[in-house]
């Protein structure tokens, strides 16, 4: 395995937004009654972590400076 595996301010970022959107989700699942709204918008959040983390990585920032 690379020694800098994932760590990357592309890498990085994109699993904090990742993060962000299954806290969002996983809060709407616990709300009473279950809030299907917000539940749709952590997915969405989750799901745009992808496209942040190529937009990124197509900037050059997903390289290594080791």
């Amino acid at each position: 395995m690379s020694a800098s595996h994932g760590n990357t301010p592309a890498a990085w970022t994109g699993v904090t937004v990742a993060m962000i959107g299954f806290l969002v989700g996983s809060v709407a699942l616990l709300l009473e009654p279950v809030n299907m709204t917000l539940f749709w918008i952590g997915a969405a959040i989750a799901a745009g972590s992808l496209v942040v983390f190529v937009v990124m990585d197509r900037l050059g920032l997903h390289e290594s400076d080791h």
